[in-house]
């Protein structure tokens, strides 16, 4: 096995020289910084109106459950809910939607404070 030349370029450039390679026909993308890189938009939406609170009187149970005193039956605890009698269950999101009757998105709007 022949040992690798390594390749040198004349300083001058006289027409008998061979010329250095083409650039590639590509370029690489620059890479965007945070503070030239595209920003989403501001949101511009407001609700038309701030949302009710509802207050619901909790009845303290053992072993941390809750119960609703206006709907009889319904468990709470933590971040779930369970109403045995009708076979519900879910989240919070389930509950505003299942047993308030609310929409999703209203629902959510509820959640948030929005």
């Amino acid at each position: 096995m022949s040992p690798v030349q390594p390749i040198c370029w004349p300083i001058s450039s006289s027409p008998a020289s061979p010329s250095p390679p083409a650039s590639p026909p590509w370029r690489p993308k620059p890479t965007r910084t945070s503070k030239t890189a595209r920003r989403a938009p501001p949101n511009k939406w407001k609700p038309k109106s701030p949302p009710q609170r509802r207050a619901l009187q909790l009845v303290e149970l053992p072993a941390g459950n809750f119960e609703l005193a206006a709907y009889n039956g319904l468990l709470l605890k933590d971040s779930y809910w369970r109403w045995p009698e009708r076979n519900l269950a879910g989240n919070a999101i389930d509950f505003f939607v299942q047993v308030l009757g609310l929409s999703f998105h209203d629902a959510m709007r509820q959640i948030t404070g929005q």
